[in-house]
C-alpha cells in the first residue's frame, strides 16, 4: 500500500506531527477538563493536520507531451519575464511561482530530461512571491537537458521563502527524469522558477500572471510545429 506521504519530508514528516500530538495529550493528563481547553485542543489538532497535509503526496498520473514543458511546483505563477540566465545560454524566459503553506511542495520535472549540474546557494529567507527571492535567497539551481527535441537546457531554482528554511533536491549529475517525476521538494511557503531559452522562438507561455498551478499536471510552455 503506496503511503500519502513524500519521502523528501523525512524526518519532519514524523517529528512534527508527533511534538503537536505530545503536547495535546500533555494538556490533556496534566489539566482537568475545562472550557478552556477546548480551543487549545483544536487549534493543535488543526496543526497536526496541517503539518500531515503539507508533507502529502498526492497521485499524479502526467500525460506524457514533450511538446509541453509542465509546472514543476503547485501554487501560483507571481511573475513571467524576460531575463539573462547564464544556466540556458544567455537571454530566457523566466516563470515564477509560490507555493503557500497549503500548496504541495513536491518539485516536479517539466519533460523529460537528463541532470546537468546542480548549484546550490545560500542566501536570505525573503517573502517568496517577490521576483527578487530568486537572486538573494537560499537557493538550489538544477540545470536540465531535454531529451527530447528540442534538446535544450532548462533551469529549475527552488528557492526558500520567509517560513521554508529546507531545500531538498534527490537529483544527481546525469540522473535521468521522466515528465512529471519527483526530484525533490521546499519545506513550507517558498518559490519555484523554471528558466526556457528565449531563442526557442517556436514556444508559446500557456499561462498568465495569478493563474493557479499544479506540477506535473499544467502546462506552462507549449512548442509549436
Amino acid at each position: 500500500m503506496r503511503l500519502p506521504f513524500t519521502r523528501f519530508g523525512l524526518p519532519q514528516v514524523v517529528v512534527y506531527p508527533l511534538v503537536v500530538l505530545i503536547i495535546m495529550i500533555l494538556f490533556f493528563v496534566i489539566f482537568p477538563p475545562a472550557l478552556w481547553l477546548i480551543p487549545i485542543e483544536a487549534g493543535l489538532f488543526l496543526i497536526f493536520l496541517w503539518m500531515l497535509s503539507f508533507f502529502r503526496d498526492p497521485p499524479r498520473k502526467t500525460v506524457q507531451d514533450e511538446s509541453v514543458l509542465y509546472s514543476p511546483a503547485d501554487g501560483t505563477i507571481t511573475d513571467i519575464t524576460q531575463v539573462n540566465e547564464d544556466a540556458v545560454g544567455g537571454q530566457a524566459l523566466r516563470i515564477g511561482i509560490f507555493l503557500s503553506i497549503f500548496n504541495v511542495h513536491i518539485n516536479r520535472a517539466p519533460c523529460s530530461v537528463r541532470v546537468g549540474k546542480i548549484n546550490y546557494k545560500k542566501g536570505h529567507f525573503k517573502n517568496a512571491m517577490s521576483p527578487e527571492a530568486g537572486r538573494v535567497n537560499e537557493s538550489n539551481d538544477i540545470t536540465l537537458v531535454r531529451i527530447a527535441e528540442p534538446a535544450r537546457r532548462l533551469l529549475v531554482r527552488q528557492v526558500s521563502g520567509a517560513i521554508a528554511r529546507h531545500i531538498v533536491c534527490d537529483a544527481r549529475e546525469n540522473d535521468e527524469y521522466r515528465q512529471g517525476e519527483a526530484f525533490g521538494m521546499i519545506k513550507f511557503g517558498s518559490r519555484t522558477e523554471l528558466y526556457v531559452p528565449a531563442e526557442d522562438g517556436k514556444c508559446e507561455v500557456a499561462v498568465k500572471i495569478g493563474d493557479s498551478v499544479r506540477a506535473g499536471l499544467t502546462p506552462l510552455v507549449r512548442y509549436c510545429p
